[in-house]
């Protein structure tokens, strides 16, 4: 049973580095306060935040930041870190992974010329995401279940499926029906419930 009593999730009203924090509350059905920052109102709000930075997260009354550490917190306490330890080393590599990829994509941001950003970005898309994509269908094919960890949905199927439809979509869009193993637990994901009502909404 999750100790949490109350949770607020601040961030700005995108996916961006928060959703995985929004895509796990919404799978386990925990109630929370999703906070959306306007952009104008981050100079008033950024001096409360622990490190200057947002996604930030208040734990009953206790504010936290770091969007994988914060993640990994909500999947231990919803019982989405695996079973083992060896589980939770796993499930560490996909999110590691993750952070590669998001590394590989942010350099498209910090390029100011036009015409090398696009480069960037066309690199990412046919090399990057198609590369990251493979290493996820090895550890897919290695498991056997159709999940990364057991045969279950844990907090590395919700960063896959993160990856698939949130900010870095862009990187491995074109290449996913390459992949079959990420493509149907994408899709499976998809389909819980509670995340294909969050995602519906947050379409509309």
């Amino acid at each position: 049973m999750a100790s949490a009593k109350s949770i607020k999730v601040i961030y700005f009203d995108i996916t961006g580095r928060a959703e995985i924090l929004r895509l796990l509350l919404n799978f386990v059905g925990k109630e929370f306060e999703d906070v959306r920052l306007a952009r104008d109102k981050w100079p008033e709000i950024k001096p409360t935040t622990p490190f200057g930075q947002v996604p930030a997260m208040e734990v009953d009354g206790e504010m936290f930041a770091q969007s994988n550490a914060m993640a990994n917190y909500l999947a231990r306490e919803f019982n989405l870190y695996g079973k083992t330890n060896r589980d939770a080393l796993r499930i560490d590599t996909v999110s590691n992974l993750t952070e590669d990829l998001i590394q590989a994509f942010a350099k498209s941001f910090r390029e100011q010329d036009p015409v090398k950003k696009e480069e960037i970005l066309k690199e990412v898309k046919t090399e990057a995401g198609p590369r990251f994509l493979g290493f996820f269908e090895k550890l897919l094919k290695e498991n056997g279940t159709g999940y990364f960890v057991g045969d279950s949905i844990t907090l590395a199927d919700l960063v896959l499926f993160d990856i698939c439809t949130g900010f870095l979509k862009v990187t491995v869009e074109d290449s996913i029906a390459n992949f079959p193993l990420v493509k149907k637990l994408v899709e499976t994901v998809g389909e819980q419930e509670n995340i294909k009502k969050y995602v519906a909404a947050r379409s509309a």
